[in-house]
């Protein structure tokens, strides 16, 4: 099914009763929040649109956080009971004006659906977020579960008191989806039976006593909860054993255009011919952001930034490339390395190349010993040979926040 959006609401209220009083969300995982890994996750895929972040009444009050993803529209107080908390969260989407948009351009307008996610599940994969929402989307609701494999036993007064069948038994997990037209539907069928107020352990729970049927999809095992001290230790080693670095690459190329002053590689040669195009034309630096993006598969520069009015003409490329690396950081990523290549028949750069360096390097927040910069001027064919054009190629490598290299 085409034209699938999400929104999400990430509950993050909770006690921490079994971390020792402990904020489990604030705890460090691999050097960044538990909480930023689960907004991160969200924020990374491409059908969620829009957060709002439900938090204790203390925690809501403070100035937000500088990981928080640009996703988040709202950050509100929990309630005293889950759905009360999931409730806040969806009031406050339901107060923002969620985009309407066509799905595809063939006047079906997209199928918009809510995720809720415990901001405790810090590695939820985009894979799944896909899954649960297009479920959601084909059936009206849908959860990921995860089978039983171990063998359940029922304890009685501390002595086993018979075995569990786990045949149709499954572990449910976030986040837990449901289209927003069932929802409404199921707020009010609940609100009118008053089970309302009974304690409703999870959105499933909510849909069962609506009579609203359920889909499950399958969960992943790397999706747990971290409740206790022990799983963050889990957590973080399934963080660093898992993929730790990725690699993309990144082209581009420029004409020449009209007037002086060419910007290539984060610098400006003045006496040289300026390239044409929408931005101020630096095909290094677009190079590179086409890289980094690649490498978390985010898409590429020419859907962040279309070369129409959405962009300002003229946009310095090095503020393109800023916004890519909040892109990446929203998603968890950092980069660890560039390799760019410029192909130019003119002008001469090989005295220029330190230069571009260090503002790349500067640019990325990186090391000098991180970034390379080279360039090939001659024995040159096509149009970057004959002058007409100044081409780029880049290599990146990311890794995650406060991950190992």
């Amino acid at each position: 099914m085409d034209g699938v959006v999400a929104d999400a609401v990430v509950v993050a209220a909770g006690r921490s009763e079994r971390m020792g009083g402990r904020d489990k969300l604030t705890a460090d995982l691999a050097g960044r929040p538990v909480l930023a890994w689960s907004l991160a996750a969200l924020a990374a895929s491409p059908l969620v649109e829009r957060i709002a972040l439900v938090r204790s009444a203390q925690a809501a009050a403070l100035p937000t956080e500088p990981w928080l993803p640009a996703k988040v529209v709202a950050i509100v107080p929990g309630g005293a009971r889950r759905q009360d908390s999931v409730m806040n969260g969806i009031r406050a989407l339901e107060a923002t004006v969620a985009p309407r948009r066509n799905a595809g351009g063939n006047g079906a307008f997209e199928t918009r659906v809510l995720l809720v996610h415990d901001g405790a599940r810090p590695l939820v994969s985009e894979a799944l977020i896909e899954r649960v929402a297009r479920a959601a989307a084909e059936h009206g609701a849908a959860i990921p579960g995860l089978p039983i494999a171990e063998t359940m036993k029922r304890v009685v007064a501390g002595r086993v008191g018979g075995t569990i069948d786990r045949t149709d038994a499954v572990v449910a997990q976030t986040p837990q989806a449901i289209r927003w037209d069932v929802l409404h539907a199921a707020l009010a069928t609940v609100a009118a039976s008053g089970a309302d107020a009974t304690e409703l352990t999870d959105e499933a729970a909510l849909l069962q006593a609506a009579d609203v049927p359920v889909h499950v999809v399958l969960g992943e095992p790397a999706n747990r909860k971290i409740t206790v001290a022990d799983d963050l230790t889990i957590a973080e080693a399934a963080l660093m054993s898992g993929v730790a670095t990725r690699t993309g690459f990144g082209s581009d190329g420029h004409p020449f255009g009209p007037g002086t002053g060419l910007r290539l590689g984060g610098i400006e040669i003045r006496d040289a011919p300026r390239l044409h195009g929408h931005s101020d034309g630096d095909a290094a630096l677009h190079a590179i952001a086409g890289a980094l993006l690649g490498a978390a598969a985010l898409g590429d520069l020419g859907s962040l930034h279309p070369a129409d009015d959405r962009t300002p003409h003229g946009v310095p490329s090095g503020d393109l490339l800023r916004d890519v690396l909040g892109q990446l950081a929203d998603a968890g990523w950092e980069p660890r390395g560039i390799d760019v290549t410029i192909r130019a028949g003119r002008p001469r750069i090989g005295a220029l190349l330190p230069a571009m360096r260090e503002a790349v390097a500067e640019l990325l927040g990186l090391p000098m010993e991180a970034v390379s910069m080279k360039a090939s001027t001659g024995n040159l064919s096509g149009d970057a040979g004959a002058g007409r054009t100044i081409e780029a190629d880049a290599i990146a490598s990311i890794g995650r926040i406060g991950g190992l290299a």
